[in-house]
């Protein structure tokens, strides 16, 4: 049951976050749903690169058996990278948002803008 402790995680992650998305109006809100999905993917890409008894690739004179795969973990530092970026695009559009509508939320601004 342990074994499985990381990818019941990553469903319970993606529940909420997907949750988050779908029934929030406020921005903010919103970013924090799809950094928590961002993070259960990232939970999954490690779990998958994981070897009972691995060591981290960087040793050169390791047997190639008792490594742990290191394309997951090169995925999961490039979508750390892309998190953030993507996180700081929509704060900015927020911030955007609320200079010139004085709200965050989606419903607020619909009606304003008509």
């Amino acid at each position: 049951m342990l074994w499985n402790l990381p990818f019941i995680t990553v469903v319970v992650l993606t529940f909420i976050g997907i949750v988050t998305v779908l029934l929030k109006k406020n921005i903010i809100k919103i970013l924090l749903g799809i950094n928590i999905l961002e993070s259960a993917v990232n939970l999954f890409l490690v779990s998958l690169g994981y070897r009972e008894g691995g060591v981290a690739p960087i040793f050169t004179l390791a047997p190639s058996e008792l490594m742990v795969l290191p394309t997951p973990q090169a995925l999961t530092l490039t979508s750390i990278v892309i998190g953030v970026a993507t996180s700081a695009l929509v704060l900015s559009f927020a911030m955007v948002l609320y200079k010139k509508y004085g709200t965050v939320d989606i419903d607020k601004i619909r009606r304003l803008q008509g």
